[in-house]
């Protein structure tokens, strides 16, 4: 995942390409930020299902400044933070369809057994080990804890 990151920077420095290569460069010093205070808490660096949360982790707060942006009457900026998330969105694996996530959904909280909304906890722990970066886990959250009502 690294070497991918350091590819991509790369060719948005060979193409001129301003806002890919502040992007990338930001998605670097994020992971190295989490590998700092990984260190710091004597843990491995960040392997590539903790930079899939990483990652979606940036698009989410980007998303919520487009919003902020927009309601601010700032759409040059919001139009930037949306030119931010295409550009995270490609180094993501492709988001389930909505369908899959509820399969998927309905399938952990059979198979862990859960039964009550105290349970929801264990049920987003499995689908986050499981799918990271796949799919939209405030959404999903919402799915498992309609199943477990």
């Amino acid at each position: 995942m690294r070497e991918h990151f350091a590819n991509a920077l790369k060719e948005a420095l060979k193409a001129k390409d301003a806002r890919r290569t502040s992007t990338v460069r930001l998605i670097q010093a994020a992971i190295k930020d989490r590998d700092i205070a990984n260190r710091g808490q004597g843990k491995d660096p960040v392997g590539d299902e903790e930079i899939m949360q990483i990652l979606a982790k940036m698009i989410k707060q980007r998303e919520e400044s487009a919003r902020v942006y927009d309601e601010g009457g700032r759409p040059e900026l919001a139009e930037q933070e949306r030119q931010e998330i295409a550009i995270i969105g490609e180094f993501l694996p492709e988001q389930l369809p909505e369908e899959k996530v509820k399969e998927l959904c309905a399938k952990v909280v059979k198979e862990t057994g859960s039964h009550g909304l105290r349970d929801m906890g264990k049920c987003m722990n499995a689908l986050k080990e499981r799918y990271p970066g796949q799919m939209d886990f405030a959404k999903a959250s919402g799915v498992v804890k309609d199943l477990l009502k």
